[in-house]
C-alpha cells in the first residue's frame, strides 16, 4: 500500500506540495542564519513527496524550543494552515481520507518541526 500510496499522492498534489516546500527551503538557505531552518524545509519537501510508510517522532530541547518560535512565527503557522486545508477538503470523499491524514500529518509536522525525527 504504502508504494502506491506514495506513487498516487505524488502525482495528485504531493508534487506541488514538496515543490512549496523545497522553494522555501532555498528561500530561507539564502542567509547563513537560515541554513538550519532551510534545512527542515528540505525535510518537510522529501516527506511531502512520499508520505506514506513514515512515521514522526517527537523530541527536543532548549535550542530547539527557540528555534521553533522563530519557526512558527515565520513559516510554520502558514503552511500548517495550507496543509490543515488541504487535508480538509480531502477528507470530503473517502477515497480521499488517506491523502488527507498524510496532510494532517505534515501539518503538526509544520508546527514545530526541530526536535522531530523522521523515520
Amino acid at each position: 500500500m504504502g508504494c502506491l500510496g506514495n506513487l498516487l499522492w505524488f502525482i495528485c498534489g504531493g508534487f506541488l506540495s514538496g515543490l512549496s516546500w523545497l522553494l522555501l527551503g532555498c528561500l530561507w538557505c539564502i542567509t547563513i542564519i537560515g541554513i538550519p531552518i532551510g534545512k527542515q524545509c528540505f525535510k518537510f519537501a522529501e516527506l511531502s513527496f512520499f508520505p506514506f510508510g513514515k512515521e514522526v517522532s517527537y523530541g527536543g530541547g532548549a535550542g530547539s524550543l527557540l528555534l521553533n518560535i522563530i519557526w512558527l512565527i515565520v513559516t510554520g503557522i502558514p503552511m500548517a494552515l495550507e496543509s490543515l486545508a488541504l487535508g480538509a477538503v480531502l477528507c470530503v470523499t473517502i477515497v480521499g481520507i488517506p491523502f488527507g491524514i498524510q496532510h494532517f500529518k505534515i501539518a503538526k509536522l509544520a508546527l514545530l518541526p526541530f526536535g522531530a525525527e523522521i523515520r
